[in-house]
Order: C-alpha cells, then structure tokens, then sequence
C-alpha cells in the first residue's frame, strides 16, 4: 500500500503524521541543537512534500498568540502615523482640525488555518471597532497641489452698455442761461449841412469824446466849428511827415508837418504821428487845452478856437458856428 498523502489527512492530523514519518535527523530535538561554526542547519520534509529550512518549523503556540497582537500593534502605529502626518489627503483647510478625528478601525487579521487568531479575537471583540462611516469629510479632498494648475482664460471684455439718459427732474432743471447783451450799435447819423458821410462820422467821433469828458455842448460846437476850418472834417495825412501815410487817413494836407482832424503839428506837444491821426485822441487833445482857457465857455467861438489852435487866420473859425452848431445838434439828436 502506498504512503498516504499527508494533504488527504484532517487539518488536525497532519502535523502528527509529519512527525512520526520524519526521519531521525528532522525530528524536533535536531531543532535545538546547538550549531557549530559552519554547519548547515537541518531540513524538514515541507507541508506538500519536499524539504524547507529549519527555521521555518510549525510556529509554537505563544507564536501564534503573539502574532495577531503584533499586527494590530503595527496597524494601530500605522494608522497614528497617518493621522499625526496628515495622510488624510494633505488639506490644509483650517476648518479640517476642528473635525472630529475618525475612529481607527482594525481589521480582523486571521487565516482559515490560524485558529488561534480566531479564537483571540473573539475574547478580545474591542479590537474590532464599528465600520468607519463613509461621509464627506472635508479633509478628504484631493490637496491643492496635487490638481493640475490651470491657467486663468482671458475674460472678454464687457461691452458698453447703452444707459438710457435720465430725464431731469424738476430738482434738476438746468439753470436758464443769461441772455447774452446786444453789443452797441454804432450809431449812423445822416449827414446835415451839406456834410459827407466820412465828415458827419469825423463830427460824431468829436461829439462823442466831449460826452465821454462830461463837456458841454458848448465846446462841441467849438471842436467841430475848428475842424471844419482845419481839415474840413477830414482825417489828413501829409507827404511832409511820411509816417501819417502808414495808417489811415482821408486824404493829405499841405501845412507843414500837421496832420489829423485840427492839423496838428508832429514836431509840437500833442503826441505821436499815430495819435494824431487817431479822431478821437486828437479830438482829446483838443479839449485838454480849452478847458484851460479861462472863461471859455462865454468867449466868442473864434476867440475859443484861437486860444487853441494859434493859426495865422484867427478870424476864420467865425463862418462855420451855425453850420457846427447844426451837425452837433443832429448827432445828440
């Protein structure tokens, strides 16, 4: 009959059978004999035939007592460490320290073949703790760093929105405008006494120099009676002082260097070729000296005049009083 299989054999069996077929040389004693420098340690006959080293012989029963408590010393280590070191998806959300830590869970760890095991777990049940709950934990996403950065798309930019205007209020009525003022016409008098329209506005800038003086109408008559002998009321240059040429003028005198309305003299007192020519300066000027002679407003006008002007023909302002006195009368009309 052949040797029966050591597999065939109820578990319980097995290791006695082993034991009573081993050879002298694999029995238990040869586990504890010393060894000597260089010897090779004895072989025993495997589980499914063949030959294992000695040190893998069947582990006694303090091993397997040990065994489970060492692996759940090592699962608990592990799960500390875990938990100490944030292996709990390295969130860094500081709301994640203030959740309650989760309970350690130890797994049983036995064999089909490790009664032992089995049987300490059942005198031990507080190693195995309820399942761990599967909720949400916020410490369980995934770490910032760990996700692929993605770059920021460019927004579009927003379109101007057309807002629709508001409309005044009556607390925000726009203020009126103030009416801008009529800017002063020049006054335009029909010429009298025979007058040109160049000679009636001569007379009108004269009359109007002696308003802006506060004069009388007195002296008017005087000023226009003068020019009439003058220039007959018109603004002359001279070829005896070139300059008068340069600006404007109505025609040209013969009288030495005068110029202007009451032919002034360039070479005297009365101011610059450019103002003489100018109608209402010179007929300023004019009126400057008058008022200095005394009582002039009760003189004859040729007297007045002369006064003024010291012309070779002093009796000749005289013809032109009435025809004066007509055109000042007109233009303060």
């Amino acid at each position: 009959m052949p040797p029966r299989d050591p597999r065939e054999l109820p578990f319980g069996e097995q290791a006695s059978f082993r034991r009573a077929t081993a050879p002298a040389a694999l029995q238990p004693t040869a586990l504890v004999r010393p060894r000597t420098s260089g010897a090779v340690a004895p072989a025993r006959r495997g589980r499914h035939g063949g030959y294992e080293p000695a040190h893998r012989a069947t582990p006694t029963a303090l091993q397997r007592a040990v065994a489970p408590l060492l692996t759940t010393a090592a699962l608990v280590g592990v799960g500390t460490f875990a938990l100490l070191s944030g292996a709990n998806g390295g969130s860094t959300d500081p709301d994640a320290a203030a959740q309650p830590a989760p309970t350690l869970t130890v797994e049983r760890v036995a064999t089909t073949d490790d009664n032992g095991s089995r049987s300490l777990l059942r005198r031990s049940p507080n190693l195995a703790g309820p399942a761990p709950s599967r909720s949400p934990s916020p410490s369980a996403s995934p770490s910032p760093s760990a996700s692929p950065t993605l770059s920021p798309s460019p927004k579009p930019k927003p379109k101007p929105s057309r807002s629709a205007t508001p409309k005044p209020t009556a607390a925000s009525k726009p203020s009126p405008k103030p009416t801008p003022k009529p800017k002063p016409t020049k006054r335009v008098v029909r010429p009298v006494a025979g007058l040109d329209q160049l000679q009636m506005d001569n007379a009108a800038a004269i009359v109007k120099k002696a308003q802006n003086m506060g004069l009388p109408k007195r002296a008017m008559v005087i000023a226009v009676a003068t020019a009439m002998q003058e220039s007959a009321l018109y603004n002359l240059a001279s070829y005896a002082v070139p300059e008068s040429l340069d600006y404007p003028h109505q025609g040209t005198g013969a009288d030495h260097d005068s110029v202007g309305l009451f032919q002034q003299r360039a070479s005297g007192s009365w101011g610059t070729v450019q103002e003489i020519m100018t109608p209402s300066y010179s007929a300023g000027a004019f009126y400057a000296v008058l008022v200095t002679v005394d009582g002039w407003q009760n003189l004859p006008l040729t007297v007045a005049a002369q006064s003024v002007q010291i012309s070779a023909f002093p009796d000749a302002y005289a013809k032109h009083e009435d025809n004066a006195t007509t055109v000042v009368d007109a233009l303060l009309g």
